[in-house]
């Protein structure tokens, strides 16, 4: 027996379900035209107005009442509006009847493709350097102002202010450096993109186990964990959540286990799986090579710098 999904109005995804059961929702009027639903063999999620032929008159070819309810399904109003097309009353338990968005809806059960450590990077690497951006430019006003208040206080040296300001700017440069990007973060992967600048450039997304949408205080709090693996780690949490994406199952990371979040292709979870990329893509590939040639820069700084000091030394 042929085994079928449907999507509710809530995005939810139902099933499996044989076709005597579609027809007897859609005669209790449970199943709007529109209303995607999806069965094996299938490359993506149809509506049901598309379907129905297949399934009712499909099993019954020579019922003229399943022909009448094939035929008043078709010829519906594409509109959203819900209109039980049976000849029984709608059950006054059905679910409500707003249209499911096929651009938006999350549709499970097809094939995902998991973003992994090269993609992960290079969208981190383009994040680094926007976060990195928005945080001086919050900072260097704020230094500007401090930096003629302490001149002023320099002339004063009896000004008992002078070393609590210090510390007041040096805990709000902290503070910015640490709250912005978690900001940023929790914003970006709750809009309606699900991911960053710099997933949007590589083409993935944040969304949770699921396949759900995540809200801010989630995306908020996903960065936090991976800053604060990160910082009890003195640094060696970047390598490990890079392992981890590169060994595990679905390529999680810690913060991504604790938060229950997936970063996956922009098109997992729609209603077309089969735009998914297995491949880096040229993008990706183009800000891999970028990001290798600034670290042999600054690995080449560090070095010319060791020994000009070394020189000095001598």
């Amino acid at each position: 027996m042929t085994e079928w999904y449907y999507s509710d109005a809530q995005r939810t995804q139902h099933g499996p379900v044989g076709a005597g059961d579609l027809a007897a929702m859609h005669t209790k009027g449970l199943l709007p035209p529109e209303t995607l639903v999806w069965r094996e063999g299938m490359s993506e999620w149809k509506p049901w107005r598309e379907m129905i032929r297949e399934v009712i008159a499909g099993d019954a070819p020579d019922d003229p009442r399943a022909e009448a309810l094939v035929k008043a399904a078709e010829a519906a109003p594409d509109d959203g509006a819900y209109r039980p097309y049976a000849i029984a009353e709608a059950s006054p338990y059905a679910p409500p009847q707003a249209r499911v968005d096929e651009g938006s809806a999350v549709v499970a059960g097809g094939r995902v493709v998991y973003a992994g450590l090269w993609k992960r990077f290079a969208a981190s690497f383009i994040d680094s350097f926007v976060t990195t951006a928005a945080s001086y430019a919050l900072l260097i006003p704020f230094g500007l102002i401090f930096g003629l208040g302490a001149s002023g206080m320099m002339n004063s040296s009896s000004d008992p202010f002078a070393g609590g300001a210090s510390i007041a700017f040096i805990g709000l440069m902290y503070l910015i450096m640490l709250m912005l990007p978690a900001v940023y973060f929790g914003w970006m992967h709750a809009s309606s993109h699900q991911a960053s600048l710099g997933k949007m450039a590589v083409g993935i997304k944040v969304v949770r186990g699921d396949g759900q949408a995540i809200g801010f205080w989630r995306g908020f709090l996903r960065y936090m964990a991976y800053f604060l693996f990160t910082l009890l780690t003195c640094g060696l949490g970047v390598i490990i959540s890079g392992l981890m994406t590169a060994l595990t199952v679905r390529k999680q990371a810690l913060h991504d286990m604790i938060c229950d979040t997936l970063v996956v292709d922009k098109y997992a979870f729609t209603d077309h799986p089969e735009w998914q990329r297995e491949e880096l893509g040229t993008v990706t590939i183009v800000i891999l090579v970028l990001a290798g040639l600034v670290i042999l820069g600054i690995i080449a700084l560090y070095a010319v710098m060791g020994a000009v000091m070394m020189g000095s030394m001598n």
